[in-house]
Formats: C-alpha cells, sequence, structure tokens
C-alpha cells in the first residue's frame, strides 16, 4: 500500500494535506483534562509527539485511570488513619464533611503533584 500526498492550491503554493490520525472516543476525567493542560503548555514536544502518533487519547486515559484510583486510595487511607468514619458521619455530620473535605484536598494535591504535573 502506497501513501499518496495530495495537495490544495494556496495562493501561488501547494500545500501539502496533512491529517492526524484517528483518535479512539474515549471519555476523560478531571485528572486527564489537567494533565493535558499541562502538557499543552509545558511540556509541548511531548505533547505534539502523542498528538501526531496518534497516542494522546489513549495517553490521558491511563493518566486518568491511574490518577483517580490513587485519589480514592488515598482518600480511604488517610480517612482510616485519622478516624473519620461513619460513626461519625452518624453522631455530627458537619464535622464529618469538614474534615473528608480536608481529607480530599490533601489526596487532591497528592495526585495532583505526582502523576498530573510531571
Amino acid at each position: 500500500m502506497t501513501n499518496k500526498i495530495t495537495y490544495t492550491q494556496q495562493g501561488d503554493y501547494l500545500l501539502p494535506d496533512l491529517k492526524l490520525p484517528e483518535q479512539p472516543k474515549v471519555e476523560i476525567g478531571i485528572f486527564g483534562k489537567r494533565h493535558l493542560r499541562y502538557l499543552e503548555h509545558n511540556r509541548k514536544i511531548l505533547y505534539t509527539n502523542l498528538l501526531t502518533k496518534g497516542k494522546l487519547t489513549a495517553h490521558l486515559a491511563e493518566i486518568d485511570k491511574l490518577a483517580e484510583d490513587m485519589f480514592f486510595r488515598l482518600v480511604k487511607q488517610i480517612a482510616e488513619r485519622e478516624g473519620v468514619t461513619e460513626q461519625l458521619k452518624a453522631k455530627d455530620q458537619m464535622q464529618w464533611v469538614r474534615k473528608m473535605n480536608n481529607i480530599r484536598n490533601r489526596a487532591e494535591e497528592i495526585v495532583n503533584n505526582e502523576m498530573i504535573y510531571q
């Protein structure tokens, strides 16, 4: 199979008709989207390489899955370590919410530092 290159006339110039490889349709979550923004602004060469090879979507989906798994695991571990239980939730719901929000924020910061902005 030969790849035939086609051209389009633009004024006095013939420009090649370039097309990126098809990317699979995958839903990417918040961590994958954050990593995409990081790549676009801070790792432009890596971003371009992944994009032109058709691997960007798969990369973002993998990062998103790994980061989400890490986030939920960290939330569970920290909550257990700090005694944030269902009993606390039943006894003092507002205290439980405050503690869980704090735990989620810390877990998100760890995931961002270790996976998203690397």
